[in-house]
């Protein structure tokens, strides 16, 4: 397996209120929400690179703003509407 480097000013870590293993978390966690977001990786493997289970990484997402469905407006429209996409 391969590892990425961060290198990051000590100075930070005070500032933000966190301590080097927290923000080493949130590096792995904010790397792997933006993959997931960007449809680079599925949401087990975002889950593996944030080094957290499949189902703690979906539902921790919308914390990063991300959203874990991706429905199209007709998909949105027939959930409320009672009708399934492609019928009438």
């Amino acid at each position: 397996m391969s590892a990425v480097v961060v290198e990051y000013p000590e100075a930070w870590l005070p500032v933000m209120g966190t301590d080097a293993e927290h923000f080493a978390q949130d590096v792995s966690m904010a790397s792997a929400v933006k993959l997931f977001e960007m449809k680079k990786l599925t949401s087990g493997q975002a889950a593996k690179l944030a080094g957290i289970p499949r189902v703690e990484f979906m539902l921790t997402c919308h914390r990063w703003g991300a959203a874990t469905v991706d429905w199209s407006d007709e998909e949105i429209r027939a959930e409320f509407e009672g009708e399934f996409p492609g019928k009438k």
